[in-house]
């Protein structure tokens, strides 16, 4: 019998764990339809806040050794522009049986709450609360994933408005992510993404003499911080019954087996994609399969969180 990669994500049954990470793809419903035909169990939206933003001027993305470094700036049309993406792309995501994660973000917990609000009329499978971007303190202040309390009423103002599963995105950059998941988790929250970039970082263009992006600093991902995640996952699923979206640097099957192993539910992946596109989810999909077989697992289930042990 061949190995299954069907996982269940906080009830809701998913084909293989593959999720479209926020953010890498922008805005438009084409792109998450685009990833869920290509073979994503689960596709998620930018990150949108109750007004539109124009994010930061280009250079917003680069490439380097170790992955990405970005600062695009939370740029997007607003939740009730998002909204009608939203409910265009879940119109075509229903019939091919993959699940819509909507991600909102704001300034004060209120601002999420409205947030939440407008886009429930999207009906997504999965709120995700982005309080963990790395690039726009200058505007927002800390990220509210850095402190337990202020990420405990964040969560709670998203659970009073928003009847549905919300999970909340966590910061690689907390000093300890436990206590802010379990803030989060007695707040009301049914499941994390972990984790958002780090960072923020700085790349700088020697012959200009000067930082390559237009913000000067950007958030770090890619395989340079798939270690980091991973321990991130293992800490958090460890200590916290609840769901775990393992994201950070998965751009091989062995990447998103490791994402598991460590306590995951589903997997996702965006810097891999701006280098391959979305043949990236097939690819990871046949690999995760070869590694199945050659080590006699049957389902993820079977290894999921196995690296807790001892």
């Amino acid at each position: 019998m061949s190995p299954s990669l069907a996982v269940d994500l906080a009830g809701l049954r998913l084909a293989n764990p593959l999720v479209l990470a926020s953010g890498i793809w922008g805005c438009a419903a084409e792109t998450l339809v685009r990833a869920a035909r290509a073979g994503a169990g689960a596709v998620t939206s930018k990150s949108c806040s109750v007004a539109p933003r124009t994010g930061h001027p280009n250079p917003t993305v680069l490439p380097w050794a170790g992955g990405l470094i970005n600062a695009v700036g939370l740029a997007n049309p607003g939740a009730a522009e998002e909204r009608l993406i939203l409910q265009e792309a879940h119109k075509s995501l229903i019939p091919l049986g993959v699940s819509l994660i909507a991600s909102i973000f704001g300034s004060t917990p209120d601002d999420y709450a409205e947030a939440a609000e407008l886009v429930a009329g999207a009906q997504p499978e999965i709120l995700e609360v982005n309080i963990s971007c790395p690039n726009v303190a200058s505007e927002f202040g800390l990220p509210f994933a850095l402190e337990p309390d202020a990420a405990a009423a964040v969560t709670r103002a998203v659970r009073a408005a928003y009847a549905g599963r919300v999970f909340i995105k966590l910061s690689p950059n907390a000093v300890n992510i436990v206590e802010v998941a379990a803030a989060a988790a007695e707040a009301g929250a049914d499941g994390f993404t972990a984790v958002n970039t780090l960072g923020p970082g700085m790349l700088i263009d020697i012959t200009a003499r000067r930082p390559i992006l237009s913000n000067r600093v950007g958030g770090v991902s890619g395989a340079a911080l798939r270690p980091i995640a991973l321990r991130c996952i293992h800490d958090v699923t460890r200590a916290i019954g609840l769901p775990v979206i393992g994201t950070g640097g998965v751009d091989s099957g062995e990447a998103a087996i490791q994402m598991i192993m460590a306590g995951a539910s589903a997997v996702g992946v965006g810097s891999a994609l701006l280098g391959e596109g979305d043949a990236v989810f097939s690819r990871l999909q046949r690999e995760m399969l070869t590694i199945m077989q050659h080590e006699g697992i049957a389902s993820l289930e079977e290894i999921r969180g196995c690296a807790h042990a001892g």
